[in-house]
């Protein structure tokens, strides 16, 4: 008899379908778990529509059971396109095409327009754990789906879904570790004095714009404040020629449910609000998420989605701050590299078999770049 069978399986297109108390209760057994796998944040997302069928992510979340106890889950969604997800598989969806054959619907397991790493295969134990994957692999199988794609697991989570048939890849971010600085000036002294010169530089722009800045925990921002910030990032997306993943509906459902984990910084000039940013925080991590601005300031952006965000951390002892996807250009400012993982399985054989002889060659290119990356550390030689 194997793990699955002392579980029932229910595929869920609502999380409240579980309810928050029993899904917040599966979270609090979990190492890690980050404020986007909460009941506030996914539920948000997919109420207010920013993540749901009529945007190409259909919740199909894989849960497990004893009784009416919630056991496993995994956020799971019927994808229908490759838009929000910041693991690129545009061009394995290019080859099927190529050759005729459907990419999409593909099953896709993920915190939608959120690369920040945490868990996946939420279980009350390894044994529900176990079962949650071997849940996983039949319905894989039953879907008649192109690929099943699991994104930002933690390592242990990659090393199981691996085990289980899963191809693995890896990717690479650029976070802020807190050394237990007393203020940023103690941070920056330990930088090499080409990036220290710079940062003051950059901050001193700002500050000679006539830039002043106002912090509001969630709890403390108002309905005016949100829809301003709102109009920054869509400012910002139609400025860059795209679309915002997220409206206005998704951003005050989290300022409802889940103020105690949200930041906004918004920037001032002459008494006007010209520029918002939003992290999302918890006791061990700020995440950098969300940004947008009015007018253009040199430098406004670094300041209001780094620096200030950076000050936040050490004036509240938080240890990482997690800058998003991409981005060399972190690295000027403290960020370091940190390998990210991502477990893909693919049903048609000769497909499983390209894709795995490309992940062999990316993740050497992948070891390559950290390297280098390592060898261009921002931090003083104090040896």
């Amino acid at each position: 008899m194997n793990a699955e069978s002392h579980y029932r399986t229910r595929i869920i297109s609502s999380l409240a379908e579980v309810g928050q108390p029993a899904w917040d209760a599966l979270l609090a057994a979990q190492a890690g778990a980050t404020p986007f796998l909460s009941y506030a944040f996914l539920h948000a997302l997919h109420e207010s529509g920013s993540a749901a069928k009529d945007t190409g992510w259909e919740p199909q979340y894989l849960t497990l059971w004893q009784g009416d106890a919630l056991q496993a889950a995994l956020p799971l969604y019927l994808k229908y396109h490759s838009y929000g997800e910041y693991v690129f598989d545009w061009a394995w969806a290019e080859a099927y095409e190529r050759h005729g054959l459907p990419y999409y619907p593909k099953l896709l397991s993920a915190i939608p327009f959120t690369p920040v790493s945490g868990g996946r295969l939420l279980a009350v134990d390894d044994t529900a754990r176990q079962a949650l994957v071997q849940a996983l692999q039949q319905l894989q199988e039953a879907a008649q789906t192109s690929s099943t794609h699991v994104l930002y697991p933690p390592a242990a989570e990659a090393q199981t879904l691996a085990e289980a048939g899963f191809m693995l890849r890896s990717g690479v971010q650029f976070h802020w570790h807190n050394e237990g600085y007393r203020d940023f000036a103690e941070f920056l002294a330990t930088l090499e004095r080409k990036k220290r010169k710079n940062i003051l530089a950059e901050r001193r722009k700002v500050g000679e714009a006539g830039v002043t800045f106002r912090h509001l925990r969630g709890d403390e921002a108002g309905e005016g404040d949100w829809r301003f910030f709102h109009r920054c990032y869509r400012h910002t997306y139609a400025a860059h020629h795209s679309t915002p993943y997220l409206n206005l509906d998704f951003f005050l459902r989290i300022a409802a449910q889940m103020p105690q984990h949200l930041l906004l910084t918004v920037a001032y000039r002459d008494g006007k609000p010209v520029a918002s940013s939003l992290v999302v925080y918890d006791d061990d991590a700020l995440y950098g998420r969300y940004w947008g601005a009015l007018e253009e300031i040199p430098c406004l952006h670094f300041e209001t989605a780094y620096y200030q965000p950076l000050e936040f951390c050490i004036d509240n002892k938080i240890a990482w701050f997690e800058g998003g996807a991409q981005g060399e250009h972190k690295m000027a400012r403290g960020f370091l590299p940190q390998k990210t993982w991502s477990a893909h399985w693919l049903a048609h054989p000769s497909f499983a078999d390209a894709v795995e002889r490309f992940l062999e060659r990316e993740g050497g290119g992948i070891d390559d770049y950290l390297s280098e990356l390592n060898e261009r550390n921002p931090f003083r030689d104090t040896a």
